[in-house]
């Protein structure tokens, strides 16, 4: 049987002889089914569930291996049992479908696809490091960066939640179990490290921040007042900016991580619309927010990048609408980050890319950094010798670009 998900089973780690062939046929299963081969769908028996192991099925295939009983399941790809309540959604899927929409075309017409080979940075960045893969990353949602060690920090929906791997690619670390306990992490949505040394995570399954040393104990867990956190950065002074999707609010949040203590916990923006990544420029202090826009009817909706000072003043902004009258492709953005000279750089679905749209004052323009050889990227990052890391969902993996 051939291997479920987006990216099957190997990941990064496909032989160069399967060529297009893989890539192509991965690309037009990602959207269905590889049990039943139907189409999956946002709700009811369509919807995709991640199984334990990784593999993906739909609702209503986990059901029908569970049985009557609702009893534990054996994944038709690689046999190992689930039980049905050790199941969860799959995100990236049901991202891309929200950006699909009714009438969205199909998959090659959404991500626009422009050909293989290996990645390719026009501003003259080229693939250094390849990390993680199917198997090894489930469904990775965030990424960051360590200021001092270079290590790098990565969310997704594996039985530990939080994976670290040093600077040449070897896995440090694994923390954050999936569970119900104070420290335990239900759903990642995003990551940042601290100047300080912290790794710290928005969890969506109980709406909470949670932050941990490097070596994985949970030092502080933060849960009063928000809606539904979700994108977080840090500053140069080891605070936290986090975006809040469902109240619509931006927060500044500062404690003492090596003591556990939070000490101020504050909204400084709001009547924001679902902000969800947000990136500090770490020389000037202006925030970057990435808003995703619903549009009424059978639309895909859009996105919003906006632009605070450091006073929170607003001194930016644009939405796909307005790129679209500029640039040559719609945009949906996903991730963003500022490099060291505080350029604001962003990731883009429906053409599979990394653009840079310029700094504050300029903003914006049009540069694209990386034009090849993505799949679903939801995850950006600039490390302290400016590598440019990019997290990809679509085959689940840590990609390295430097000059």
């Amino acid at each position: 049987a051939r291997p479920a998900g987006p990216g099957g089973s190997g990941g990064s780690d496909r032989s160069p002889q399967a060529g297009m062939a893989a890539e192509d046929e991965a690309e037009l299963s990602l959207l269905e089914c590889r049990v039943c081969f139907e189409p999956y769908g946002p709700d009811g028996e369509r919807r995709p569930l991640n199984l334990a192991c990784g593999h993906v099925l739909c609702r209503g295939c986990v059901g029908a291996l569970a049985g009557a009983e609702r009893q534990r399941l054996e994944c038709p790809f690689c046999r190992r049992l689930c039980g049905p309540a050790e199941t969860s959604d799959c995100r990236p899927l049901l991202q891309l479908l929200e950006l699909l929409g009714p009438a969205g075309g199909g998959l090659a017409s959404a991500l626009g696809r422009s050909g293989g080979g290996p990645a390719a940075a026009p501003a003259g960045l080229g693939l250094r490091l390849c990390l993680g893969g199917w198997g090894s990353l489930v469904n990775p949602t965030g990424v960051a960066a360590c200021p001092g060690s270079g290590r790098l920090a990565v969310a997704h929906d594996g039985k530990k939640r939080i994976h670290v791997f040093g600077p040449s690619g070897v896995c440090l670390r694994r923390f954050g179990e999936r569970g119900d306990a104070g420290n335990d992490i239900k759903y990642p949505l995003d990551v940042t490290v601290t100047s300080d040394g912290h790794v710290v995570v928005t969890d969506g399954g109980d709406c909470s921040v949670k932050a941990f040393d490097f070596e994985g104990r949970g030092v502080l867990a933060v849960r009063e007042g928000f809606c539904l956190p979700w994108g977080l950065d840090a500053t140069p002074t080891s605070e936290v900016i986090l975006t809040d999707s469902e109240a619509g609010a931006l927060y500044r949040l500062a404690a003492d991580f090596r003591r556990g203590e939070l000490k101020k916990c504050q909204m400084i923006r709001s009547r924001l619309v679902s902000p969800r990544a947000v990136a500090v420029c770490q020389t000037s202090g202006a925030v970057v927010v990435i808003e995703h826009l619903k549009a009424p009817g059978p639309s895909k909706g859009s996105s919003r990048v906006t632009i605070f000072s450091a006073e929170m003043e607003l001194i930016g902004q644009t939405d796909s609408f307005g790129l679209n009258l500029v640039f040559p492709c719609r945009i949906h953005a996903t991730a963003v980050a500022f490099d060291k000279e505080g350029r604001v750089i962003v990731t883009d679905v429906c053409s599979q890319a990394v653009i840079c749209l310029g700094k504050p004052e300029e903003f914006p323009i049009f540069n694209p950094l990386i034009s090849h050889g993505l799949s679903y990227p939801v995850g950006l990052t600039y490390t302290a010798n400016n590598s440019l890391v990019v997290l990809d969902s679509g085959d689940h993996s840590i990609k390295v670009y430097s000059s």
